[in-house]
């Protein structure tokens, strides 16, 4: 049954601020929050189609991955009906193709189907794509005929050719249910302001908003909405770059103390046990000019697992000691921020610790601790400050806070790195990242933030090998990765074992029947520990269920040596340090995103031991989750892998922290394809606030910016 659109709405005109509820009923807004989370009718008019078929197309079958929810346009070819074997009851099998590959579509008990489903029959089907009989099936079908005919023969190429658009949609509501309740809105919404002033517009060759919006999402002809396209894709860009600007400027325009390099900063590179590479003392020399500019520092230092980047953080730090001022060093989770601490003392030596006073303070500290921590840093004692939430306490107050280092910015949320920063009177900041950042992302995401990159990995780094463990093709093979871990092992080496769940309750619980259960940190450690090898071995468990010192005990067990195995979650991703660790096991490695994988293979390899890094998966080889794996297995590069990963996200999150699906931060536009494009709307970006500094010469383009930064893309304006 399709979704109506509620008989009593009536013909009320809209704007892009009336509720859906009142323009489309409450059962029609419910489905639609709840798939997208849409409220106002301009957020639904921002629901872009995500391609167009046509009547006499018939989209490609072939490529389809398993797995994948699809809308397809295909003609059925037959239609048969048989009675089921192990119940009552019967079963209608529906062929359908493309021309290219057939598909199957099943009704259980719907035999009256077959009415409409006859052979030549054309429409749009939508289902999840599952293996059925050696072939594919869409399994909970949905699918909607074309039977509107045309009106003569001398309309019909025309019929034929309009552009159908078809909608990211959800099992609940299928794409042609949200065309037709986006023709009722459409029908009735008040003209569209264009933000854009005219000279922009006739400058760049866009269409008018208002005109640009129907055509996206009713075009009479292809050429229609790819032109629609086009000037909704440099609205985006243009509207994004406009806030990123904006918010560079006003950061700017704010005085910073300024911080020069002195006698401390020479004795620490003077101690310092080895030489510098290039990138570093490039960005050093980056870091440097900034903290002597009086303007706020916002740079983001990216760079792969073991390049050098604390080593650079570090000596930011001395820079910004030399007058008495305190770096606060924000990190994910306790385990890490211990490990800071540590890599920063042996960094800076004993000498220059024990004047600088590097202190930690989290929340698993006592009370007793907890009160030292925190009179040293109240007092300027402490002049590196090292901790996790805790130092985001209201009750925290700093002697001088001059720099705030954030350690992989994307676990924190905005209010919580504002929170640190107005502890100090406009400190710099410095954000430290080993999740590699095309150009593209970089100006997109991190448009306001200068952006500094340590390609080299010094020397000494152990090459890893990384391999696709696919069960689903050789069940076998689950008994060789356990053999290969003892292998390494009886070698003197050390095992982590990474799951994406500390136990089965932990697994998805939209997940269908047939899909392989995930294995969970504590039922595993509790098979190895029973296997006839490596039952033998010291076995340890690091879950977020532990308390803090529980965690802390068995990772420097494991950094000890006093471990063999620790299977663990991705609690161990970032940063751990652990020499003679050789090998890494991922379970169920589909389930996690490329640059997750690509930084827990990181964790191997850090000593003088080479790295094999195994990525266990159930997975099918045609499906988008494999070609990820293959793609981590393929490279080392985590460049190389970003750009790759961009091209797999697809309809995914690119500026947020979900691999693929739901609702994207960007709309049209894609940082994979779109460089030229958003560097164009930058330089435009930059001509518009050079010529009105708040855009108040141009309101309407002013209150589209504002209503920008006052949404949830604020989350992801602000990455400092």
């Amino acid at each position: 049954m399709l979704w109506g659109v509620h008989g009593s709405v009536g013909k009320v005109a809209l704007t892009p601020d009336t509720p859906l509820v009142q323009a489309l009923g409450e059962r029609t807004d419910k489905a639609l929050k709840k798939a997208f989370g849409y409220t106002t009718v301009g957020d639904f008019l921002e629901h872009f189609p995500r391609r167009y078929a046509s009547r006499g197309e018939l989209t490609s079958l072939q490529g389809i991955p398993l797995g994948e929810s699809v809308s397809i346009v295909a003609e059925v070819v037959s239609c048969t009906e048989r009675p089921m074997r192990k119940r009552r009851g019967s079963l209608l099998e529906v062929e359908i193709t493309d021309g290219t590959g057939l598909i199957t579509i099943t009704f259980f008990n719907q035999a009256w189907r077959s009415r409409d489903l006859q052979p030549g029959a054309r429409g749009i089907f939508a289902g999840k794509v599952g293996a059925y009989r050696g072939g594919k099936q869409l399994s909970h079908p949905d699918y909607e005929l074309f039977d509107d005919q045309p009106p003569s023969e001398h309309e019909s190429k025309a019929w034929a050719e309009t552009p159908i658009p078809i909608y990211p949609a959800t099992a609940q509501m299928a794409s042609w249910q949200i065309q037709k309740a986006m023709a009722s809105v459409l029908s009735r919404v008040e003209k569209l302001e264009d933000p854009l002033p005219e000279v922009v517009r006739e400058n760049n060759a866009l269409l008018p908003y208002h005109q640009a919006i129907v055509q996206v999402h009713q075009p009479s002809a292809t050429g229609e909405w790819k032109a629609a396209r086009a000037t909704l894709r440099f609205h985006e860009a243009l509207l994004l770059q406009l806030a990123l600007l904006r918010q560079r400027d006003e950061m700017r325009s704010h005085g910073a103390t300024i911080r020069t390099a002195g006698a401390l900063t020479k004795r620490f590179h003077e101690a310092l046990p080895f030489t510098l590479t290039s990138d570093q003392e490039a960005v050093i020399t980056e870091i440097d000019n900034d903290l002597v500019s009086g303007i706020p520092m916002h740079r983001l230092v990216q760079g792969e697992v073991g390049s050098g980047k604390t080593v650079v953080a570090v000596r930011a730090t001395v820079q910004v000691a030399e007058d008495g001022g305190q770096t606060a060093l924000l990190a994910p989770t306790e385990v890490l921020a211990s490990q800071h601490l540590r890599s920063i003392v042996k960094t800076l030596g004993p000498d220059l610790a024990a004047d600088l006073v590097p202190t930690l303070l989290t929340g698993g500290l006592s009370a007793q601790e907890r009160k030292r921590a925190e009179l040293k840093v109240v007092s300027g004692q402490a002049r590196i400050v090292v901790g996790t939430h805790a130092l985001l306490n209201e009750k925290l107050a700093f002697h001088d806070l001059g720099l705030v280092v954030i350690d992989e910015q994307h676990r924190f949320g905005v209010g919580q790195r504002d929170v640190l920063r107005q502890k100090g009177t406009n400190p710099h900041v410095l954000i430290l990242t080993a999740t590699p950042i095309p150009r593209t992302v970089a100006m997109t995401v991190f448009g306001d933030v200068d952006v500094s990159t340590i390609r080299g990995v010094p020397e000494g780094r152990q090459p890893i090998s990384t391999h696709v463990v696919s069960l689903s093709e050789h069940p076998d093979w689950f008994g060789r990765v356990w053999s290969r871990a003892e292998e390494e092992i009886a070698q003197g080496r050390q095992v982590f074992v990474v799951c994406s769940a500390i136990d089965k309750a932990d697994a998805d619980p939209d997940a269908s029947e047939d899909d392989v259960p995930v294995t969970g940190v504590e039922e595993l450690a509790a098979q190895l520990r029973t296997h006839p090898q490596l039952g033998a071995r010291r076995i340890g468990i690091v879950h977020g269920r532990l308390d803090s010192d529980e965690k802390d005990r068995v990772m420097t067990q494991f950094q000890n040596g006093e471990l063999d195995v620790l299977v663990a979650t991705t609690v161990i991703e970032v940063g751990v340090d652990v020499p003679q660790a050789s090998t890494m096991i991922v379970m169920d490695a589909d389930r996690f995103g490329i640059s997750q994988l690509h930084q827990l293979r990181g964790r191997v390899g850090r000593g003088e031991l080479p790295g094999v890094c195994l990525l266990v998966t159930h997975v099918h080889p045609e499906t988008v989750a494999r070609q990820r794996l293959d793609a981590v297995a393929s490279t080392t590069d985590g460049f190389e892998l970003a750009r790759i990963d961009m091209e797999l996200r697809r309809e995914g999150d690119v500026l947020g922290s979900s691999q693929s699906g739901g609702r994207s931060g960007l709309k049209l536009l894609r940082v994979s394809t779109d460089g030229d494009l958003i560097e164009a709307a930058r330089h435009q970006a930059r001509d518009l606030l050079d010529d009105s500094a708040d855009l108040s010469q141009y309101p309407s383009l002013q209150r589209a910016v504002d209503e920008l930064l006052a949404g949830q893309e604020a989350d992801y304006l602000d990455r400092s």
